[in-house]
């Protein structure tokens, strides 16, 4: 590396296409494909890449120099490649660190295709878009129907869920450090701080200062979102977490000492939330073996709801067809 490439670990590319004040009129996607033997990166992983810069790992860092090169050629020629790199690939100057051998679809797009717009209104929309690429022709639709990323050796296929928005009810540090870590992993985040200050203390978030249930209602609860409440037994809490645990909301969290919980449960049941609900809830919050630091109560928050969210993504994708089935014949083909 020449340089350090500290934008560069995106995991999704609609971030680096919506975060310029304008989209590149076209581009190169780099999409890892195939994966024989054990890889930095899972297969669906994709780079982003223009005529200057480029966003996103496919593997420790050893191809990706490489993979924009290919990419920048793809789109002077208007045509795809697939790359093969480590074992089975004639390039000995290129290593593979772990050994295995992975193949990567290069494909030049350009930024007025039906696809991409249908792409980046599911990213708005917050709902799953179905992509489907040979490298030439790409397709794209919102879907709601569980699929497997798949590679026949001549097309891919990816579902594309909504990015992890969390929600963050309350104002101390342990909110404001989960905040922090969040949109560090290029979540979407929203801050309810019921009568907090007027201004937001980030310029890239959400901010309400309206009770947890109004401020709910209004940002509107999907299965692709997590709720957090980090406030200490305010009288709305149970309010707010009554209309969480009755949303699609992916998870909800609440903090507080196992000897309160209880009390805690009682007064959701005098808001009509039903038992199956109640099972849901996360309390005390976080993984198990962190101190009470705010930062340390943040992370453990950050890390659970990291971990309940893949799981979210990985039923999604049901399992099926595997992104390994088939070698490419050369290292650049297509």
């Amino acid at each position: 590396m020449s340089r350090w490439r500290l934008a560069a670990p995106i995991d999704d590319i609609r971030a680096a296409l919506r975060a310029g004040p304008t989209m590149p009129d076209r581009f190169a996607m780099a999409t890892l494909v195939e994966v024989d033997g054990s890889a930095p990166r899972d297969v669906g992983a994709q780079m982003l890449i223009t005529d200057r810069e480029y966003w996103g790992f496919l593997s420790g860092g050893c191809i990706e120099a490489d993979v924009a090169r290919h990419g920048r050629e793809a789109l002077a020629e208007a045509a795809p490649r697939l790359l093969r790199y480590g074992e089975g690939s004639p390039w000995i100057d290129i290593k593979l660190a772990c050994g295995s051998g992975i193949s990567v679809l290069v494909e030049p797009v350009t930024a007025d295709e039906p696809a991409v717009a249908a792409l980046l209104a599911g990213w708005d929309a917050r709902h799953p878009v179905l992509w489907s690429s040979d490298g030439r022709a790409r397709r794209a639709a919102a879907s709601d129907e569980p699929h497997s990323d798949s590679w026949d050796g001549a097309r891919y296929t990816r579902l594309f869920t909504p990015p992890l928005r969390l929600v963050l009810i309350g104002e101390d540090g342990a909110v404001l450090t989960a905040a922090t870590l969040a949109l560090e992993l290029g979540w979407d985040v929203a801050l309810i701080a019921p009568g907090g200050p007027e201004a937001a203390p980030f310029p890239d978030i959400t901010y309400h200062r309206s009770d947890p249930a109004s401020a709910l209602a209004t940002i509107g609860l999907d299965r692709w979102t997590a709720i957090a409440v980090l406030s200490h037994d305010r009288e709305d809490d149970e309010r707010g977490l009554a209309a969480a645990l009755q949303s699609e909301a992916f998870y909800i969290g609440a903090i507080g000492a196992r000897a309160r919980l209880d009390a805690r449960v009682a007064r959701l049941r005098g808001h009509g939330v039903s038992e199956a609900a109640i099972a849901r809830l996360h309390a005390p919050i976080g993984l198990y073996g962190f101190s009470k630091a705010p930062r340390e109560v943040a992370l453990s928050l950050v890390a659970e709801v990291a971990q309940a969210f893949h799981a979210r993504v990985a039923a999604a994708r049901s399992a099926g067809v595997s992104m390994s089935s088939s070698a490419p014949l050369s290292a650049v083909s297509i």
